[in-house]
């Protein structure tokens, strides 16, 4: 007999519902361990089908040793499932695993792909980087307005012209320096440890045949390129180039019922980081490239009837399309080809 497992997966326990001939057989708690709840399926019910659980923190992990322990685990979109588990009189995680154990068994859900360890260390790598340099800002900027309040302005300036600047400012305000300089110190480590990270991904890109192809692409630099490769992974993910731009969420929402039917602005579901690079892409291309491509010349075009922002949206998807596309054929992108329809 076929039974079908929900789990309800939190930091330190997890929720666990069998069903069975269209009635739980079984519920109970297990540590959230991959491996302790691959022995409690195991036991409860030698005959899975589908062990599903929802989008979440520990989503890869589990996805990755379930399925190393043999078991058929299936990742489903949250949202998806919230609409059902929604339906439930009381919202606790026994009544959650018992939904998802029932999406299961019907087979009403929405899988996810789930990345591979080799592309989460990219996005990794890319997090962190950017999470560094927002430090380092944010560091420099309290430096700025601490000693703005003496008034000491420090002018205009990024890296070692910044530091140089503030040293000067501080000579003969010593009270002062206590407190800045292990300020300045910080921002150095945090400038220092980024370089090293952003050598780590320059060094990856370099080795990566995918990377080196899409970064031929205006305005697409190591950032973006790596990204968009360790987010794609296999071309054939997708069914055709056009569905990457709606899996990044830069598509318009329609809402339509009865005589309403009308376009809202883009659904911003999927990758928020690879859509943000794909974003400042399109605005290098409008703003600071001098190339001579259609592209180009199709995106100032757009850009004179529609404005700046929902221009680079839709050169964001453009881009997302004709990258993708690359990654399929693995050529080279063509300045003079004709720029792919957006629609």
């Amino acid at each position: 007999m076929n039974q079908y497992i929900g789990l309800d997966v939190s930091m330190k326990e997890t929720a666990i519902s069998i069903r069975q001939d269209g009635k739980r057989i079984w519920r109970g708690k297990c540590a959230s361990d991959p491996q302790l709840l691959a022995a409690v399926i195991r036991k409860r019910a030698p005959d899975a089908q589908r062990v599903v659980f929802e989008t979440g923190p520990l989503s890869v992990w589990f996805y990755h040793a379930l399925t190393a322990e043999g078991l058929p685990a299936i990742c489903i979109d949250a949202r998806h499932a919230k609409a059902a588990l929604d339906m439930a009189a009381n919202k606790t995680d026994a009544n959650d695993a018992d939904g998802l154990a029932h999406l299961a068994e019907v087979g009403f859900y929405r899988e996810v792909r789930v990345k591979g360890f080799d592309s989460m260390l990219i996005r990794t790598l890319i997090t962190a980087r950017n999470q560094l340099l927002k430090m380092s800002l944010q560091m420099s900027n309290q430096i700025r307005g601490l000693m703005k309040t003496f008034g000491l302005v420090v002018p205009k300036g990024a890296g070692s012209v910044f530091e140089r600047n503030v040293r000067d400012l501080l000579q003969g305000e010593e009270k002062l320096a206590h407190i800045i300089m292990p300020m300045l110190q910080a921002w150095r480590d945090i400038r220092h440890q980024t370089a090293k990270l952003s050598k780590e991904l320059v060094a990856m890109a370099r080795e990566d045949q995918r990377c080196r192809l899409l970064m031929s692409v205006p305005g697409v630099g190591t950032v973006t390129a790596t990204a968009f490769a360790a987010a794609v992974e296999d071309p054939a993910n997708f069914r055709n180039s056009r569905a990457v731009g709606a899996w990044v969420g830069l598509t318009p929402r329609r809402y339509q019922s009865g005589e309403v039917d009308r376009d809202g602005h883009i659904s911003r579901r999927g990758d928020n980081q690879l859509r943000g690079l794909l974003y400042e892409a399109a605005a290098v291309i409008l703003n600071r490239s001098r190339d001579t491509s259609n592209l180009r010349a199709w995106a100032l075009e757009l850009k004179e009837r529609l404005g700046f922002k929902r221009t680079a949206v839709a050169l964001a998807r453009k881009l997302a399309v004709i990258m993708h596309a690359m990654l399929r054929t693995g050529e080279l992108f063509d300045p003079h080809a004709g720029a792919p329809a957006v629609a």
